[in-house]
């Protein structure tokens, strides 16, 4: 009999994942311009304080993985809500430069407890065997979060100052997130206390255990890089879109992605069930570069970049996916908390550079060369999943 989808700890994670990118991730570059002017900084050097806190954070995640596999997801991303709240709270009322940076360190901490990794540990971790089809219909959902959260933030940030917007934030995720986790944590210790007396269906992974350490950096590398193209591309998405010569269309244009993304998960979910979790990876990451040529060829047309939104939203849309069930495939369920940790880190390392990086290209380079490198940075990802799909096919 097949296992049922958990559609309650689904929705209820969805709910929590646009919350936590939305707040967590997406609204710094709305209010990043006035966080700096607020300390007497210069733009890049606020998203260069944002590496490092992106930096650090990932260098907690191996430790947080094993935690996820040991005490569970759920009472993680329940200490995580509170985290979240507490290190927004801190931020909006730093007092200088140094405090600041300290609490948005703890913000980038608490975001690894409550995103995607975390999530998707939940969803093995509650019903490892309908896992695959649990993490597609939760990215699904929380697709959503940059199409919620921009234009949120924007309209907040119109009447408030951005640390008031950080206090509304931290409300949010004490008052929603915090007893939405609590709530999966319950749900998940009645699981384990179920399984230690009907053990779940564990998922054997496909690749043999000689060949798992190559195929497990070959997968990390292409993942870190392809994050770092895509996170380079999103931190700046407006003023990238407007120094190409888009205006006050840039916004508009930058809408664009939240939907794509959520197109790309739809589509697979309707028809991709018979694509595998590698295949999925490399037509992630073709679409990726292939969105930058666009954006190249076609600047500063209106419908070229509307174009470009909608490839490199859907390439973004099934990397979150296939980061959460290509590492399933390949490894299976168990220790998968402390597999996500190691990934986590490793990716988030390497895109801790992508807002510091990218604003300086953009002032020193320009925003032309600086595409043609998200673009390099793509086709590198893509024959990094090519190599793996070639590695993990069994010997004759």
């Amino acid at each position: 009999m097949t296992e049922r989808l958990p559609v309650a700890a689904i929705l209820a994670l969805g709910v929590t994942q646009n919350i936590g990118y939305g707040t967590l991730y997406y609204s710094f570059s709305i209010l990043a311009p006035d966080m700096a002017a607020s300390f007497s900084w210069s733009p890049e050097w606020i998203f260069g304080t944002l590496s490092i806190a992106l930096m650090i954070g990932g260098l907690t995640a191996p430790w947080l993985g094993v935690l996820i596999d040991r005490i569970g997801a759920g009472r993680v991303m329940t200490m995580g809500s509170a985290v979240a709240a507490l290190a927004l709270v801190a931020c909006a009322c730093a007092p200088g430069r140094s405090t600041y940076a300290a609490a948005l360190i703890a913000v980038e901490v608490s975001a690894n407890l409550v995103q995607y990794g975390a999530a998707f540990a939940l969803l093995v971790q509650l019903r490892p065997a309908v896992a695959q089809r649990s993490i597609t219909y939760l990215t699904l959902i929380a697709g959503f979060a940059s199409t919620i959260f921009w234009p949120i933030t924007a309209a907040l940030h119109a009447h408030l100052s951005w640390q008031d917007v950080y206090l509304v934030f931290a409300a949010l995720n004490l008052l929603v997130c915090l007893p939405i986790h609590a709530w999966l944590s319950l749900g998940l210790m009645h699981s384990r206390r179920q399984a230690a007396a009907n053990p779940l269906t564990a998922v054997p992974g496909s690749l043999p255990a000689a060949r798992r350490p190559i195929g497990f950096a070959l997968m990390t590398t292409a993942f870190a890089i392809q994050y770092l193209a895509s996170a380079s591309v999103l931190v700046h998405m407006v003023p990238l879109l407007a120094g190409l010569g888009l205006g006050s269309a840039a916004a508009m244009v930058g809408a664009l992605f939240g939907p794509s993304q959520v197109a790309s998960r739809l589509i697979n979910m309707l028809f991709g069930r018979r694509l595998d979790a590698l295949h999925l990876a490399i037509i992630s990451a073709t679409l990726i570069p292939a969105g930058a040529l666009l954006l190249l060829a076609t600047a500063p047309a209106i419908p070229g970049a509307m174009i470009f939104a909608i490839v490199f939203g859907m390439g973004n849309g099934l990397l979150s996916i296939v980061t959460g069930t290509l590492p399933l495939t390949l490894f299976g369920s168990a220790g998968y908390g402390k597999l996500q940790g190691k990934m986590m880190a490793a990716r988030l390392i390497v895109s801790a550079s992508a807002p510091l990086v990218m604003a300086l290209g953009m002032e020193w380079l320009g925003i032309w060369i600086s595409l043609v490198g998200i673009v390099g940075l793509g086709l590198m990802a893509l024959a990094l999943f090519v190599a793996l799909g070639r590695f993990s096919k069994p010997h004759r």
